[in-house]
């Protein structure tokens, strides 16, 4: 069934927006099966499932980490990383770019924007941004790449909240992208939506969404 979803969900979307599997907790066999069907950005939230996979997998696959981000555990991807979806503190954004000098690489990292009603979600707020935006500190991180932010919704069933926190970050995402003139920041990705939201977050101007359940099926938490 995981390739007939993903060729549902491909079609459903239009092609300047980007599909990341979301592949946390599923074996193996999953991803070599989503990876036949033509899929090769896969996301997974746990560092170590994510380092174990990387080392099984073809390497033409890029890898985001979409999970809340533990500084520390930063040295074990940076050499194979793609994109960090989820940075929420200008000292993680320190750290990448720390671990990424010592692979003499540039590491794409998305700022996480709280947009979300409720207190379980984790980011900046927009002033927060504009100040980090701003900063000369960041100026002088040259081994990341901010490439756009990310924001996850409230969980809720109420479209007309959920329009409301996707546009509100679309506009902002938008008039970051002509105010903000910095070598290290490249503002061209919005990530929002998930499984339950995609089509919603799409409608209102995202370009990436991270789609899991509906492409593999619901996770088992206990396996």
């Amino acid at each position: 069934m995981i390739k007939e979803n993903l060729l549902e969900i491909k079609k459903s979307i239009p092609e300047n927006v980007t599909l990341v599997a979301v592949s946390k907790t599923k074996p193996i066999e999953d991803l070599q099966e989503a990876y036949a069907a033509g899929q090769r950005i896969f996301g997974e939230n746990k560092i170590q499932e994510m380092v174990d996979k990387y080392d099984a997998l073809p390497k033409d696959i890029q890898w985001h980490m979409i999970g809340h981000l533990q500084s520390n555990k930063v040295k074990y991807m940076a050499h194979f990383v793609d994109l960090i979806h989820g940075v929420d503190k200008f000292s993680t954004l320190k750290e990448i770019n720390k671990q990424a000098k010592k692979h003499d690489k540039v590491i794409n990292c998305l700022l996480q924007v709280k947009i979300a009603k409720e207190d379980t979600k984790f980011g900046f707020s927009f002033d927060e941004i504009d100040e980090i935006l701003a900063s000369e500190e960041l100026v002088g991180l040259k081994n990341i790449k901010v490439a756009g932010f990310m924001g996850m919704a409230t969980f809720t069933d109420n479209k007309q909240q959920l329009e409301e926190e996707f546009s509100s970050l679309k506009t902002f995402f938008d008039l970051k992208k002509t105010q903000v003139d910095l070598d290290n920041c490249e503002l061209k990705t919005l990530s929002m939506g998930m499984s339950g939201d995609y089509t919603l977050a799409i409608e209102n101007g995202s370009n990436m969404v991270r789609v899991g359940s509906s492409i593999f099926g619901q996770r088992n938490y206990n396996a």
